[in-house]
Parts: C-alpha cells; sequence; structure tokens
C-alpha cells in the first residue's frame, strides 16, 4: 500500500473557516435515519402497483426491522439513560430526546401499517379468494373441525403458567407471543394466568385444509385462514377446568437483544457466544405490543409484571408480530407474486468451462442477484476437487443454513487441501446458525479460527493457492456480500475474482493477520480497515478536493449502506464547498444532509428500495480525468471504519471500471421509479418519472441479464 502521508501534507482540504462543521444542525440523527428507511419499506406495502403477496411480505420486512431496531438500537439508548450518559452523537440529540423523537415518529407509521392491512390488504386478498377470518365469524362446522385441530396438535403443546404468591410472573421469552388470561374461581376471587402461544405451530391455520383433514370435506379452491391465538383463546376452558374464564389479550414482548462480549476475559468464544445467544431471550423489556382494545386495568396489570413504562407500550389493531405475516406471502399463488427471476450465468464462463484458466488472462465481474452465484460457488468446489490446489482460506460471516459452500469446503479438506476458515461468530442474530458450522468444520478438520479480539471480521474474502507450470498462483474472490447462496438471490452485491498478483498477495497478508500474528502487516493494493481504511478514504475524498481547487473538476459516486461517520461527512461537506459533485447511493441511514445552502448544495442523496435489497458498496472518485473506482465491505460507519476488519479493493479492468460507471452506478443514479431523494430535513421525496422514460433499475439489470448471458 502507498504510504500518502507526503502526499496528506501537500493538500489542504480548508475551504471556508466561517462554516462550523460540527455544528449539530448538519446531521440528521441516526436512529431517525433508520425509521425513514423503514418508512421506505412500508411505502413498498402501500404501493398498489405491486403484486399483492409481495405487499405482504413488505410488511413482514417492515415489522421484523422494527423488532431489531428495539431489540438493538431502542435498547441501546435505554442503558444510556440508564447509566446517565450524557455525551450525544454529531446531530446533539440526547439518549432520552432521541427516545421521544423515535416514539413520535414511530407511531404514524404503525398507524400506516395498520390501515394498510385491514382497510387495503386484506379487502384484496379476499377478492383473490384468500381469506383471514376472525374465528368468531366461522361458522359452526369450521369450529368444530378447528376444535379438532386443537385437541390434536395444539392442546398437548400448552403449557398455562398460573400467576399468584406462590407462583411468580414467568420469565417471558423475546419476541414471544402471549395470551393474558382472566379467571374467576369457585371463590370468586379474580385469578391472572399467561399462556404462549406455541412458535413451532403455524401462526396461520389453514381451515380449508384442516376441514379436508377432520372432516374428509373438501373446501372450494379460496384459502381460508385463521390466527393461531384466537383458535387458543376459544378453546382456553380446556387448560382451566373449574375456572370460569373472564376474558384473554394477546400481548407480544420485546428484549434487549444485543450481547456484550468481554472477549479478553473469554477462555473460549464459541461457548461464551453460545451463552449469550441463550441469554438473549431474556434480557430488559424494551417493547410491550398489544392490541388497542386491551382494557387499562390489564395493561396495567401487565406494564407492572413486566417493570416497563408508558413510553414502551405501543398500542396496535392487531394482529400482533406482523413479522410473521411471511406465512401469508408464501400462499401458493404465483399471479400475485413477482414473476419469478432466475440468476444468469454470465456469458464469459461459458467460453471457458476452466475457471483457473478463465481468471489467468482476466478479471471477472459479478452483479448479484442478476449473475448467479454458482460461479463463486464452482470456483471454492473446483478447487477442492483440482489436484493443484494446495489451499483454500475464506472468511465467513452469514452463510445461511444449508451452505453449498461450507459443503464444498468439507469436500476440499478430504481432498487433502489445506484449509483454514474464519468463522466470525459474532454477527448478529446468526451466531447460532455460525456456531454449527464452526463445529461441523471443526470436526472435519479444517482450520477454524474466530478472528482477532475485539474486532468484527466482516470482509468477504476468499484465497486459492494453485502449483502451475510457472509456480505458485493465487487465485481471489472478493465481494460486497456474504458467502451465502439464498441472500445471493435476493441481496444486489458485487462479486470479483481474479489472479493478480498484488490482490493475490494482499490476500494472503490478510490472512496471516486474521490466523496469527501480524499486526503490521503492509498492502500493495487492498484497503483494509481498521489499520489504513479511514486514512485511505480520507485522501481520496480531499485528492478531490483538490482536483477542484486547481480547475479539474470533482466528483464522487458513493454507492453504500449507510453513512454515518462524521468525519467523513465533514470531510464530504468540504468536497461540496470546494465544487466537488458529489452523488451519494446510500440505501439506508444517511446523517449528511443535502441542499444545504453553500455548505452541501453539490451533493445529492438517493436511495432505491425494491425487489431486491441493495447491498453493494462502490466508490468511485473522477481523480482529475484519471478515473480510480473500489468496491468492498464497508460502509462509511465508524464500527467499519474503526472497530471491525473489512476490505475494499480497486478494479483496474478498464472494461469492467466502464462497467460500473456507464452502466452499474448510471442507471442507478437515473432511477426515477424506486428511488427516493433526501431533502434537508430528512425526509426523502419518492421520484416520479413524469414525462421522462420510467427508470426502474432492478427491472433494468434483470433485462439485460436476460440478454447478454
Amino acid at each position: 500500500m502507498v504510504d500518502k502521508q507526503e502526499v496528506f501534507s501537500e493538500i489542504d482540504p480548508q475551504v471556508n473557516d466561517t462554516v462550523d462543521l460540527r455544528d449539530p444542525s448538519l446531521y440528521i440523527n441516526r436512529e431517525l435515519s433508520i425509521l425513514e428507511f423503514n418508512y421506505r419499506v412500508l411505502e413498498e406495502a402501500l404501493d398498489t402497483q405491486a403484486p399483492l403477496l409481495e405487499r405482504v411480505k413488505f410488511l413482514a420486512i417492515f415489522a421484523n426491522n422494527l423488532d431489531e431496531f428495539f431489540m438493538i438500537r431502542v435498547s441501546g439508548l435505554r442503558e444510556q439513560v440508564a447509566a446517565g450518559v450524557i455525551e450525544t452523537p454529531a446531530d446533539g440529540l440526547t439518549p432520552a430526546q432521541q427516545l421521544v423523537a423515535i416514539r413520535r415518529r414511530l407511531l404514524p407509521m404503525l398507524e400506516s401499517q395498520d390501515r394498510c392491512f385491514h382497510e387495503d390488504v386484506l379487502p384484496q386478498l379476499e377478492a383473490h379468494d384468500i381469506f383471514i377470518h376472525r374465528y368468531a365469524d366461522l361458522s359452526d362446522e369450521r369450529k368444530t373441525a378447528l376444535g379438532y385441530y386443537f385437541d390434536s396438535e395444539v392442546f398437548p403443546v400448552l403449557t398455562p403458567l398460573a400467576v399468584d404468591p406462590g407462583r411468580p410472573f414467568p420469565h417471558i421469552s423475546n419476541l414471544s407471543l402471549n395470551l393474558a388470561v382472566l379467571l374467576r374461581d369457585e371463590q370468586g376471587q379474580e385469578r391472572f394466568a399467561r399462556l404462549k402461544v406455541p412458535p413451532a405451530l403455524p401462526r396461520l391455520i389453514p381451515i380449508h385444509e384442516i376441514s379436508q383433514r377432520y372432516q374428509g370435506k373438501p373446501e372450494p379452491k379460496n384459502k381460508r385462514f385463521v390466527f393461531l391465538e384466537e383458535v387458543i383463546a376459544a378453546n382456553l376452558h380446556r387448560l382451566f377446568p373449574g375456572m370460569t374464564l373472564l376474558d384473554s389479550y394477546p400481548f407480544r414482548v420485546t428484549r434487549n437483544a444485543d450481547m456484550e462480549i468481554e472477549e479478553d476475559e473469554a477462555s473460549d468464544l464459541l461457548e461464551t457466544i453460545e451463552a449469550g445467544v441463550r441469554q438473549r431471550r431474556f434480557g430488559r423489556v424494551v417493547r410491550l405490543e398489544v392490541e388497542a382494545d386491551m382494557p387499562a386495568n390489564v395493561l396495567e396489570l401487565l406494564k407492572g409484571y413486566l417493570n416497563i413504562e408508558r413510553s414502551d407500550i405501543y398500542q396496535v389493531w392487531g394482529p400482533l408480530g406482523m413479522s410473521q405475516l411471511f406465512e401469508l406471502a408464501d400462499v401458493d399463488a404465483p399471479e400475485l407474486k413477482f414473476v419469478p427471476f432466475v440468476p444468469q450465468r454470465p456469458a464469459v464462463f461459458n467460453q471457458n468451462d476452466d475457471i483457473f484458466s478463465l481468471l489467468r488472462n482476466q478479471d471477472v465481474l459479478l452483479h448479484h442477484p442478476y449473475d448467479s452465484f454458482m460461479p463463486v460457488v464452482e470456483f471454492i468446489r473446483r478447487a477442492a476437487y483440482d489436484p493443484k490446489v494446495l489451499a483454500i482460506k475464506i472468511t465467513l460471516y452469514r452463510v445461511g443454513s444449508n451452505s453449498p459452500i461450507v459443503n464444498a469446503l468439507l469436500e476440499a479438506q478430504e481432498n487433502g487441501k489445506q484449509v483454514a476458515v474464519l468463522v466470525e461468530l459474532k454477527a448478529r442474530f446468526d451466531e447460532e446458525n455460525n456456531i454449527v458450522w464452526a463445529r461441523k468444520l471443526e470436526a472435519q478438520g479444517v482450520h477454524v479460527v474466530y478472528g482477532l479480539v475485539g474486532l468484527k471480521t466482516h470482509c468477504k474474502i476468499a484465497l486459492v493457492v494453485r502449483r502451475e507450470d510457472d509456480g505458485l498462483r493465487r487465485y481471489v474472490h472478493l465481494s460486497t456480500g456474504n458467502y451465502n447462496a439464498t441472500t445471493a438471490r435476493i441481496y444486489t452485491d458485487m462479486g470479483f475474482l481474479s489472479s493478480r498478483e498484488e490482490l493475490g498477495v494482499d490476500a494472503s497478508e490478510v490472512f496471516n493477520r486474521l490466523t496469527g500474528y501480524a499486526p503490521a502487516a503492509a498492502y500493495h493494493e487492498l484497503m483494509v480497515a481498521p489499520e489504513y481504511l479511514r486514512d485511505e478514504f480520507d485522501y481520496l475524498i480531499r485528492r478531490e478536493i483538490q482536483h477542484a481547487k486547481e480547475n479539474r473538476g470533482g466528483h464522487m459516486i458513493l454507492k453504500m449502506n449507510a453513512l454515518v461517520d462524521p468525519k467523513l461527512i465533514r470531510r464530504i461537506y468540504e468536497a461540496s464547498m470546494a465544487g466537488v459533485k458529489v452523488d451519494l447511493l446510500v440505501r439506508g441511514i444517511c446523517c449528511l444532509r443535502p441542499g444545504l445552502k453553500d455548505i452541501s448544495d453539490n451533493v445529492r442523496v438517493t436511495s432505491i428500495v425494491g425487489r431486491f435489497l441493495e447491498h453493494s458498496r462502490i466508490y468511485y472518485f473522477a481523480n482529475g480525468g484519471e478515473p480510480e473506482i473500489f468496491m468492498g465491505s464497508a460502509d462509511l460507519m465508524p464500527r467499519n471504519l474503526d472497530r471491525r476488519v473489512e476490505t475494499i479493493f480497486p478494479v483496474e479492468d478498464p472494461a469492467l471500471k466502464a462497467r460500473l460507471v456507464d452502466e452499474i452506478l448510471a442507471i442507478q443514479i437515473a432511477d426515477n421509479v424506486k428511488s427516493r431523494e433526501l431533502q434537508a430535513d430528512g425526509t426523502y421525496k419518492r421520484l416520479a418519472p413524469g414525462e421522462d422514460t420510467p427508470i426502474n433499475s432492478q427491472q433494468w439489470f434483470m433485462e439485460q441479464a436476460r440478454i447478454t448471458s
């Protein structure tokens, strides 16, 4: 890696001494920006032009995102308030102020979610012969069938938990759906019990299948469902014989799920994280969801039992836990879903079925999910069986439950290859899955490491070492996304295959850093965090400033998932003030305010939310007519720059650079169908084509993939 310290000293980035770029008004709060992204997800559910069951899926994604937001972000703010933290982020809001602002912004979103489901989606589903019934509205015949189902499939699984002096209020697991049951005993005393709705059973019970199974009566073609909790509520008398049932009310609890791991004190990181995953189910309660008609006295009971504040309670019209609407989205009704898209095999692989021969002659760019992920799997699998391959090294962050990549690594080990795998156990909400894979790999004799103490390994890199006629040659795969064949079909990511010597040497240095002791590792082409990446990005932006000041123009296109880092935001403000044109494609969080007079009026921020989750990171710098373009695993956030192992790599092949700039980035910048533009006040304005040609970038890429494959 080039030492740029001398170049830094030659560049004077100071643009305007009169502007305080640390002014909190110049920054958008991170938590509120997360909520704005989630509202863009909700907009997809509100879009009546989208297929109906895809809208249901977006409702589920919106709810699932909120679950994670409360488990991690809100819980963190609650802890800061409890600890008396007064330090503020760049936007100047204290933790307590952020919690107030979050609730204020979230309540109207939840109202929109409720209206969308009840007033729009449900009637539309019924128009397509898909019904979600209230149990009370069912015919006696269907209730009888559901009674048989309850007795045989549900009743044996249920565990009623009484609450009295001898049996205190039970600990309720995270994200569990429950019934608060009010009873009266034979002495006339009112009693309270809690019943957990079994998560192992389907939330939506298919009435049409139940009637067929238990009564032998086939239903018409339409599909009819009822929520499991309603069936349980209707049969509670079976669980409390001798008691008078007064009523029952559903409620759902969200807990703090952020694990704090003292890695320095952990003798076995795998076992420590495994224990942390178990404890996650019982962290502090940060949200109680109830239906809007829950009586005040029952609400007060739960509030006291759970030791929460009124501001932790969210009353909705239901159903609670809409993240489980994925079940409904999976209904077999292809006419109500997106037309299936099959990722295409790039034509370059049809010209040469020997991937190593291909990569000796050229670099290959993959744009997922439009380009198939299978060439990546084949790269590892071919290496596993190639007698000339000596070693395979790879980092695994989120690999999924049925991983062809891991299976290929196991095959490589069986075939006598040297296999080294870094499994990141701290990948949030994938810890259990990664622990399973780590143990399976270790059991087969694979060298498995868990990364560096205090750092999360987030880079996506695979290295294959092969003996060839002219000596050893290294082949690398670098990516913006995970080695996960499932998410590769629904996330947009960039993959890069190469045998360039400098990249291979750098990849070896990265793995030596991860598996051994190499804190002073240096790199030729890779920009690696946490040692170098921040300074490298700072240099690249300052260089654009210098070009602009010397009348050579200046242009940056930065595509990422999140822009949070205050230091780099200030540097981008300086670039805008110097006349650099800045296009920011930020799918999620953006703490920079565009369009501020004399500060960020050269900055445009857009966010694309559509069928696929935008996940790639691409960084373009015009560099005075000698453009440079980089890709990799890192967003511009403090955690990526300072607390993770990340890799950003250059793309040098002119044809690939042209494809990235003139096609991939250009089409996304031009998107006027699924793109929203960030305003200076922190809101987003959805773009519309008007009289221009409509450009849906994701649709364009799908059509282009079919043409060029």
